[in-house]
């Protein structure tokens, strides 16, 4: 579903990825970690072509994000993304931040956009809150909000880029059950988290990230039983020691 091929990408003279490839199956979870500074959230935002690369290639569900005559626009919209702090619209109500992306991507019926928005609200426990401003939700339910809104575009991917960083620690775990839930329905997913326990319960693969580069990509089982580099262990007994 996803092929990061040998990805490189500068700021200037600073190179941020250093030839990374990572290849993620119809349905699998894979959690991207490491250190701040490694390249994680660069290398999630490659997928949709929200940071542009300088060589490599990178294809999502047979289209290439790179080709020059991709529209990115179009399949942005089939790639639903998450971002650590919501990017809800604040002067729209929570109704009409799920609805805007349908009427004006998808070009549905505004009826038809508004039915989608509340099943959604109510598959993450908000239905209650359609007719409220942003503003008024605490973090964990704005989150939840972006999460609905990402799937109101029938994505065949999602992108996580540290969904649960920018909460309380009392609103992570209602936030990483909606996740939790759409991996058991068999959603493709690419997270960047530090919430190991997270993915120790869900993920298929773990790929590790330092300087830039994808120091280990392999089974969640073998990352947490110590088969993976030293550097990734290091990283792991810092995370898990605290």
């Amino acid at each position: 579903m996803i092929e990061i091929r040998d990805v490189n990408k500068w700021y200037g003279a600073h190179q941020v990825l250093t030839s990374c490839s990572v290849t993620i199956g119809r349905g699998e979870v894979v959690v991207v970690c490491g250190p701040s500074g490694s390249g994680k959230s660069t290398l999630i935002k490659t997928v949709n072509g929200l940071e542009p690369i300088q060589s490599g290639d990178i294809v999502v569900d047979g289209i290439s994000v790179t080709a020059s005559k991709t529209n990115l626009s179009q399949l942005r919209s089939r790639v639903g993304m998450v971002f650590q702090h919501f990017e809800l619209f604040p002067h729209l109500t929570i109704t009409e931040n799920l609805v805007l992306a349908q009427t004006r991507v998808l070009k549905r019926r505004r009826d038809e956009s508004v039915a989608k928005g509340l099943a959604l609200l109510d598959r993450v426990g908000l239905r209650a809150h359609a007719d409220k401003y942003p503003g008024m939700l605490s973090g964990g339910q704005q989150q939840r909000v972006a999460i609905a809104r990402a799937l109101c575009m029938d994505p065949v991917v999602m992108l996580f880029d540290e969904p649960t960083s920018a909460l309380d620690p009392e609103m992570i775990n209602e936030v990483l059950d909606v996740m939790t839930e759409l991996a058991a329905e068999g959603m493709t997913m690419m997270v960047v988290t530090h919430e190991m326990g997270f993915a120790k319960r869900v993920a298929d693969r773990i790929v590790f990230m330092e300087t830039g580069s994808v120091i280990d990509d392999c089974p969640v089982d073998r990352f947490f039983s110590g088969a993976a580099s030293e550097r990734s262990k290091s990283f792991l007994s810092r995370i898990l020691g605290h």
